[in-house]
């Protein structure tokens, strides 16, 4: 029983954590709107800031109006209030 739980936590620390991470390009902050887990939130990306988000995958609703959903592994770019998925 100590044997499972030692390989337990051993393989929860070695998996390696995933997150979306959003980087406003545009020269004027936006204001993103996340639901995840079916909690909403406001996330303020000042110009030029980077914030990691949605570990667990999200909807993003960006400054034009799109939503967006996100696994959890890309990468987000903010200009002229569009989003750039890479």
């Amino acid at each position: 029983m100590r044997m499972l739980a030692v390989l337990l936590v051993s393989g929860a620390i070695s998996a390696p954590a995933f997150a979306a991470s959003i980087t406003n390009k545009d020269g004027d902050a936006v204001v993103l709107t996340i639901v995840e887990n079916g909690s909403r939130s406001e996330l303020a990306l000042a110009s030029g800031e980077t914030e990691v988000v949605c570990p667990s995958g999200c909807f993003v609703t960006l400054p034009n109006g799109d939503r967006v959903g996100l696994n959890g592994d890309e990468n987000v770019e903010i200009s002229r209030g569009s989003a750039v998925i890479k």
